[in-house]
């Protein structure tokens, strides 16, 4: 074995453990940020065209296996159902798995497959392929949304606990107006929280998939709870909302618009902000609006003040 490959085997080995301790323990959303990181790094390199790390193509499927796993692992724990769950212990028979990826050769504990279209991308990694121009006129591949396995649900996290004298925002997202909405699949929104230079100032959230489409509207209905104190947040910030789809042809999941909105818009209240082109610029030099078009992201703001 290479020293790449052995480092590799211990890295997502100590990422398996820490995820699965966090899970034991009652840690949910540190459970769930884990496995999903995780899983994204598993599906790349199970996806990947290079063969560096010794991987044969059995070997990737296997990986490819247990990010599905993980996956469900993670939806599990994010559902209101008790019927059907993966299972912690279940889970866990796949640590010595991963860990002997290289040698091991017997036929896998579960009936699940990978999902070999999908191409999981980092926030903002799709900025770097091949641009498409499909932003108002184009189309975004036509299609049934029951074509292809239904996406994970989201990365919502909780309210942060009150503080005297501080103010907590939740925002309810409603909908999103597109052009060619009954043609997006698997649609969902990305939510941060970013300063002037585009860093990072609270943990990203995913939406669920959307709840559905109607004419020219995506319709989520989701609460998204800002953690971090209004009080707390840097002169300058803004609260992106990246609107992300699957892309069959393409094979991975795309942005396809943006919003955002700065620090002055926060007052309670129904909202409604303008849409731009991708790539998402969180620095916000080089704005395009998506659309001349009335089409909008429609938003509700609610303070939580002690």
């Amino acid at each position: 074995m290479s020293e790449a490959a052995r480092s590799l085997l211990q890295r997502w080995g100590a990422s398996f453990r820490k995820g699965t301790d966090f899970d034991s323990w009652g840690q949910l959303v540190e459970a769930i940020d884990e496995y999903q990181i995780l899983a994204r790094h598993l599906q790349k390199e199970a996806q990947s065209q290079h063969n560096n790390l010794e991987f044969t193509e059995d070997q990737k499927k296997t990986i490819a296996k247990i990010a599905t796993c993980l996956e469900l692992r993670s939806a599990a724990l994010q559902s209101t159902q008790s019927q059907d769950e993966f299972k912690l212990e279940d889970l866990k028979k796949l640590e010595p798995i991963l860990k002997n990826i290289l040698t091991y050769n017997k036929e896998f504990p579960f009936d699940v497959q990978p999902v070999p279209l999908r191409k999981i991308l980092a926030p903002g990694e799709e900025e770097h392929l091949e641009f498409e121009e499909d932003d108002e006129e184009g189309g975004a591949g036509a299609g049934s949304p029951n074509s292809f396995p239904a996406r994970v649900p989201g990365t919502l996290l909780p309210r942060l606990p009150s503080e005297p004298g501080m103010t907590l925002l939740t925002i309810t997202i409603e909908k999103i107006g597109l052009k060619d909405a009954g043609q997006c699949i698997d649609p969902y929104i990305t939510v941060s929280v970013k300063d002037l230079n585009g860093i990072d100032l609270t943990p990203v959230q995913d939406t669920p998939v959307a709840l559905r489409k109607e004419d020219t509207y995506v319709h989520f209905n989701v609460d998204i709870e800002i953690q971090k104190h209004i009080e707390r947040l840097t002169k300058g910030a803004a609260i992106f909302f990246e609107f992300k789809h699957y892309k069959p042809k393409k094979r991975f999941t795309s942005t396809k618009c943006f919003a955002f909105m700065e620090m002055d818009e926060i007052k309670p209240g129904a909202i409604v902000i303008e849409l731009y082109k991708k790539p998402t610029d969180f620095k916000r030099k080089k704005l395009q609006l998506l659309t001349k078009k009335p089409l909008y992201l429609h938003l509700h703001q609610t303070l939580h003040k002690e």
